[in-house]
């Protein structure tokens, strides 16, 4: 898209700090024009039928109409916007949530800013953005395959049971953080919590009884 026809973006999130950060950084940026920002989903709604953006960024955890509700109710009113969910969940539920109400883009938080632009420009465009692993994961619900030691530990998140399947492998938390792309600051805390629901006394307590499931293979 040409800088004379710059993307126009809503950006939604009820933290106003990152909300008004994360406008400005778009704000930026050539390709972009931000034309409003909201901070729950009534807002959003309100912001769209004033601005008319192209795309919106969508939080998931606001007060009120939650992110979810806002992009569907969004796209039953205006099919044609494109929606990017940016959130800090990366659990399961909220991403087929989000793909039920019409989502083109999820995202993490964490992103880099250029992964966010990508996702952007290609949603604006027609296509459908997911990160790499998010990716991963959304094919293999769509292909029917399980996740691994979803029944066998029924008290995990699916991100928790492949941090538990890499342990039970042998993987140091940097590997892991490497594998799925994530911080070891995270790794380190899905390792905890999974060490809490197992409660697992340590670490190699966690990898046998993974083992024992059939884990880390």
């Amino acid at each position: 898209m040409s800088p004379e026809q710059p993307i126009r973006v809503l950006v939604v999130d009820d933290h106003p700090v990152f909300r008004e950060g994360f406008a400005a950084l778009l704000g930026s940026i050539d390709e972009v024009e931000v034309v409003g920002t909201a901070s729950s989903g009534v807002e959003a709604l309100e912001q769209a039928a004033r601005t008319e953006p192209g795309v919106v960024v969508m939080d998931v955890q606001m007060p009120g109409m939650d992110g979810i509700e806002a992009t569907r109710r969004l796209l039953q009113e205006r099919p044609g916007i494109g929606v990017v969910v940016l959130t800090m969940s990366e659990e399961d539920g909220t991403i087929f949530d989000a793909l039920r109400a019409g989502a083109r883009g999820y995202l993490l938080k964490g992103a880099e800013p250029d992964e966010v632009v990508r996702a952007i420009t290609t949603v604006a465009g027609g296509g459908v953005v997911f990160g790499a692993v998010l990716a991963s994961r959304i094919a293999d619900f769509m292909t029917g395959k399980p996740q691994a030691g979803t029944t066998t530990f029924p008290g995990l998140t699916a991100r928790e049971h492949e941090v538990l399947d890499l342990v039970a492998a042998g993987l140091s938390n940097g590997q892991i953080a490497a594998r799925l792309f994530l911080s070891q600051k995270t790794v380190r805390n899905h390792v905890h919590a999974v060490l809490t629901k197992l409660q697992a006394a340590d670490r190699a307590e966690a990898i046998i009884r993974a083992r024992d499931a059939g884990l880390g293979r």
